[in-house]
């Protein structure tokens, strides 16, 4: 998993950088200007979510910069609290707190082992076959039945979205992509910020032209306008990034796509999730961005699919 690092690469980090430069400099000029409370409030969580980038940005280079393993290793903490999130919201009862203990402990290292080594094989199946089975086995072996089916359901589900799917960015570093070895960890840069930027674009386009609401008693800040807008931005920035991947840039646009649907879809989902479990936020670790899963929640969608679509079409 050895990445190389090259003219192309300095310049995607280049572009963020410059980017989260603007974005700071856009804050602190409009946190200097009078408004109402509402607007001051807006402007508050706008810097915030700004300073918590800088952070993720730089925790994610440096993970990158190790050569792969830190990027695994990054991933597989992200999915580890996520869990954690996840199952908080999600009433358990003792008969499930050994199963959750094989989760944390066992089955999420193991997950994250395997797409270190790049074992495909085992990585694609190890958890929606082996575990999905060890884990109603394991809680009926607790003798606790009260709810047992949604329990069960409930901790399947949490695993699968927080870990399997996650798992599939890093593995990403994995692909044998002909003519693009040790290039790698830009498709992974892609994808994250690809998704990333859909997110922020929707909420810009969202705010200002936004009108007519997609679904608003799952996630009233969606809109349609904000929907479409946030999704042509990323998908033609991505297009534009077709450089820094093994693809052309018609390709690199249905990718894009590919990655800005689901990732909307991932957020909605999971929105869903939080207005069912009555909360705003999955929790509070990110400063303006609420929990790991807030941040996390369009990649749980959009890493598998662009996994398999890369791995279908460009590797041997």
């Amino acid at each position: 998993m050895k990445l190389r690092f090259d003219t192309n690469t300095g310049w995607l980090i280049g572009g963020v950088m410059v980017l989260l430069v603007i974005a700071s400099l856009i804050g602190w000029i409009l946190s200097r200007r009078p408004g109402s409370p509402a607007y001051q409030a807006t402007i508050a969580n706008l810097n915030a979510r700004t300073r918590a980038w800088w952070i993720m940005v730089a925790v994610f280079l440096g993970a990158l910069l190790t050569g792969g393993i830190g990027s695994v290793v990054l991933f597989g903490l992200m999915s580890f609290f996520a869990l954690r999130e996840f199952i908080t919201m999600t009433p358990t009862r003792p008969g499930d707190h050994r199963t959750l203990f094989w989760l944390f402990f066992i089955v999420t290292p193991i997950q994250y082992w395997l797409v270190a080594t790049g074992w495909y094989g085992l990585f694609s199946i190890f958890i929606p076959v082996y575990v999905f089975l060890c884990i109603p086995l394991r809680s009926a072996i607790a003798g606790d039945c009260e709810h047992f089916l949604e329990r069960t359901a409930k901790i399947q589900w949490a695993l699968m979205v927080c870990v399997y799917c996650v798992s599939h960015a890093p593995a990403l570093l994995t692909l044998p992509i002909p003519g693009y070895e040790g290039q790698n960890g830009k498709l992974l840069f892609y994808l994250v910020l690809v998704a990333q930027l859909s997110d922020v674009f929707q909420y810009v386009w969202g705010k200002t032209l936004g009108r007519h609401k997609i679904a608003p008693h799952v996630s009233p800040n969606k809109t349609w306008e904000g929907f479409l807008g946030g999704i042509a931005t990323a998908t033609a920035l991505g297009a534009g990034l077709w450089w820094a991947t093994p693809f052309t840039p018609w390709q690199s646009a249905g990718m894009s796509l590919a990655i800005t649907l689901m990732g909307f879809a991932g957020g909605l989902v999971m929105s869903a999730i939080k207005r069912d479990r009555g909360v705003k936020d999955y929790g509070s670790m990110i400063e303006g961005h609420g929990g790991v899963m807030d941040r996390i929640d369009s990649l749980c969608f959009a890493a598998p699919v662009f996994f398999h679509l890369t791995r279908y079409y460009f590797t041997p």
